[in-house]
This record gives C-alpha cells, sequence and structure tokens, in this order.
C-alpha cells in the first residue's frame, strides 16, 4: 500500500511518486511541461481524452506551483472535472489511471482519502491532497529528447518510402513496358519478384527506419537485375550502321530493334532523320461512333486543339523528334501524371497530354507566351511532353526557373540539338534528365 493507505500500489503509481520527487527540484513552466508530454503521447500510450483531462489539471494550476520547491496539486473535485471534460466518473477514473500508470502524474492522498488543499495570501500552495503534476516536470527533458528522435525517425521514413515509391514506380514501368513491347528477357519471373517481393513492404504502422533500409536494400537489387535485362533488350542501333562485306556489297547488321513491330501503330513520337513522314505521329480525331480509320476521313473540327497535327518538328531541314509515347511520358514523369489525370481524367492520346499540359501550364511557372512559342516550334506534342518533364523537375527542385528552362529547350530545337528521349529514358533509368 502507498504511504496514505488509501490507493493499492502498482509499479506505475510507484514510479509516478519517484518522479514527482524529482520534479519538486526543477523549475519547468506550465506550458512547457505539458505541450512536451503532448507532443510525444501517442508514442507513450496517451490518447486525445488522456489530453483533455490533463489540459483540465494544468489549468486549474497558477505559474509559481511549477517553480523549484513546489508542486503543482489540483484538488479540484470530481463534479468539477466532469463538468469541465463531460467525462462520466467511471470514464473520468480510467483516464486519471492511464494517465498514473503512464506516470505524468501521481496521487498524494490525505489522511480521508479526500481531495482538498489552501494556498496563503500569495497564491502559494500551503497544503494540498489530490493529483501531483510533478512528474510533468520531471520529464520534460526527457519528452523533448523523444519528440526530436520520433521527428528524426519519421523524416529517416519518410525519405526511405519516396525512395521505395520511386523505385518502384522505375521497376513497374519499365517491366510494363518490356511485357508490352514483346521485349526478349525473364521478364514473367522479374514480374513475380517484383510482386513477392511488395507482400514483405512494411505497413506504415509498423515500418520503423530500420526495416525500410532494409526493403529498400532488397527493391534496389531488384531494381538491377530489371535494368539490366532491360538494357540487354535494348540494343539501341542506329539504321545507317552497316556491315562491309568482303565483296564490297553492304550488309545490315541483325540487330534488334529498339519498337517492336506490335507496337508501329501505337501513339508515340519518334525520332529518325529520314525524309519519310513519321508514323502515327498525329493527335487524331475521330468520329463520336467508332471512328474512322487514318486516310478515309476524318471528324469535323469543333476546336483548335482537335486539328490533326504533326507532333515532330522540323529543325534545319530535318525532322527531330522524341521517341516516347504517351505510357512512357506518365510512367517517367509521375507528378505530372497524377496531376493531368486528377484534372483531366485518363490520357487517351495526346490530345489529351496536351490539353493537361495547357491546364497545368500556368502551375509550373509557364506563361503563355512561351507556352505559345513552344508550341510554334516544338509542335503541340512535343511541347506538351516538355510541360510533363519541366512539371516533374521542378517538383523535385531540379528546376529553378521553368520558364528559363521551357526557353532553352525551344533554343536547342531551333538549332537540331534537342533530344528530348535522352530526358525521358533517363528518368526512367534513374538517371536524370
Amino acid at each position: 500500500m502507498t504511504q496514505s493507505g488509501w490507493r493499492k500500489p502498482t509499479p506505475g503509481l510507484l514510479q509516478a511518486e519517484r518522479f514527482a520527487e524529482v520534479g519538486e527540484q526543477l523549475s519547468i513552466p506550465k506550458s512547457q511541461a505539458i505541450v512536451a508530454v503532448k507532443k510525444v503521447a501517442a508514442a507513450i500510450g496517451l490518447k486525445s481524452q488522456d489530453l483533455l483531462l490533463l489540459d483540465t489539471f494544468g489549468a486549474v494550476t497558477q505559474p509559481q506551483d511549477w517553480e523549484r520547491g513546489r508542486r503543482p496539486i489540483v484538488w479540484a473535485s470530481n463534479h468539477f472535472l466532469m463538468e469541465q471534460t463531460g467525462f462520466s466518473l467511471a470514464t473520468l477514473r480510467r483516464h486519471v489511471r492511464r494517465l498514473c500508470e503512464v506516470g505524468v502524474i501521481a496521487m498524494k492522498d490525505s489522511p480521508n482519502g479526500k481531495r482538498w488543499g489552501r494556498r496563503d495570501a500569495d497564491g502559494v500552495i500551503v497544503e494540498a491532497y489530490g493529483f501531483d503534476l510533478a512528474p510533468l516536470a520531471a520529464r520534460a527533458e526527457e519528452f523533448e529528447a523523444l519528440y526530436a528522435h520520433l521527428q528524426a525517425e519519421r523524416a529517416a521514413c519518410a525519405r526511405l518510402r519516396n525512395a521505395i515509391t520511386v523505385t518502384r514506380r522505375m521497376i513497374r514501368a519499365k517491366i510494363e513496358k518490356a511485357l508490352e513491347a514483346g521485349l526478349r528477357g525473364p521478364w514473367g519471373k522479374l514480374q513475380d519478384a517484383y510482386c513477392g517481393l511488395l507482400e514483405g513492404l512494411p505497413a506504415r504502422s509498423e515500418g520503423g527506419a530500420g526495416r525500410l533500409e532494409s526493403f529498400l536494400a532488397r527493391i534496389k537489387a531488384l531494381l538491377a537485375s530489371v535494368e539490366t535485362s532491360f538494357e540487354a533488350a535494348f540494343d539501341w542501333p542506329d539504321r545507317s550502321d552497316a556491315v562491309q562485306t568482303s565483296n564490297g556489297e553492304n550488309d545490315q547488321q541483325d540487330t534488334p530493334k529498339m519498337t517492336p513491330s506490335s507496337l508501329e501503330n501505337e501513339t508515340h513520337i519518334q525520332t529518325t532523320n529520314e525524309p519519310d513522314p513519321v508514323k502515327s505521329n498525329r493527335f487524331e480525331t475521330k468520329h463520336a461512333a467508332g471512328g474512322a480509320p487514318q486516310g478515309q476521313g476524318r471528324a469535323p473540327v469543333e476546336s483548335p486543339e482537335e486539328v490533326d497535327l504533326d507532333i515532330s518538328w522540323s529543325t534545319h531541314g530535318q525532322k527531330r523528334g522524341s521517341n516516347v509515347d504517351i505510357p512512357m511520358l506518365m510512367a517517367s514523369c509521375p507528378h505530372f501524371a497524377e496531376m493531368a489525370r486528377s484534372t483531366q481524367g485518363y490520357m487517351r492520346d495526346w490530345n489529351d497530354v496536351h490539353r493537361a499540359a495547357a491546364a497545368l501550364r500556368p502551375i509550373v511557372g509557364i506563361s503563355e507566351d512561351a507556352w505559345n512559342v513552344a508550341n510554334k516550334v516544338l509542335g503541340p506534342a512535343v511541347a506538351a511532353a516538355s510541360i510533363a518533364l519541366i512539371l516533374d523537375k521542378s517538383t523535385d527542385g531540379e528546376v529553378k526557373s521553368p520558364g528559363g528552362y521551357l526557353r532553352g529547350l525551344v533554343e536547342r530545337a531551333q538549332i537540331g540539338e534537342l533530344h528530348l528521349d535522352r530526358s525521358f529514358y533517363g528518368r526512367l533509368s534513374g538517371a536524370g534528365a
């Protein structure tokens, strides 16, 4: 039993009494003590209603109660506390017990088991029995240190989860691209390994920095395997390269093409220096019912954005463009993809991408004049792809002046030195642009 004999002792109560003795020797402002415990409430097992009761206790103490050599004791009646908190008597007792067991308040019982106290003319407590808040003063420094540790842990976990998210997107984008394009490689096994690995991703409630670091190491190892297979599948041949045979004839090397034939009719931006026009590199309009095949008629143009437009541009007599289709653009620019889909819906074709880029252009900080110039010089699709790239790079902190960056792209395009596809493939490979 405790010294007063009215309360059954528990380890928590005994520890709280020791904290109260330490707190009596300290001078800690009330606000500092209460704020400190609030910051770590969840970590030490306190709930919102516990904090409500603690605030009620603190409100009836006075500043001098927290000075060295004194104890902030509250002798408010159960009726007063129930009025202030809205608790029933059973609920009030339950929260008092939790505060005691956690060690943030102690109980100082009177000989007759009643709470009471008195102050002198200066408001200093002369004698009091009730709820002792001195443990808060004793543990304020401990709680502040714990809060700093929790903040550091949260920041570390946030960085690790961001790194995991980026790695997941890169793996998923490359596997999906490889499967869609029919590239050679162990893509089925890699996809199974990826799905199996995700099952072990720690939940937010249970994922400490240590577990997240371990998971990040494993998923980065998988990414390395995916990148190796991806790079092996793409030989990146130059069409002009040929092997000179012994009889002086040119024999084209038997190397795999970067874009499989199954994707020839998919909407994309293709780089070419050949005089022939590129395939399917147009914003296409279709009839409302079923659409019309290419070359057999077009639906009436309803707005300037629906005009059939060639997305490659001409610089010094050469066609330049970017070998990036819509799925790759969305995978390599996840911030643009998320914002575009939330504002414009599903990106079905380059018309949708262009509309989304036009809508997001002010958010990026691109002026209307710069946007118009980009459309004129680069073409609508490449201009839209540029906005997507700039939005993601500025979100990641890689671009400080979006307008200046776009002007740089336009200037490079005008002299035939813009290779936008490298930026997108670089982002997929984690090498940046």
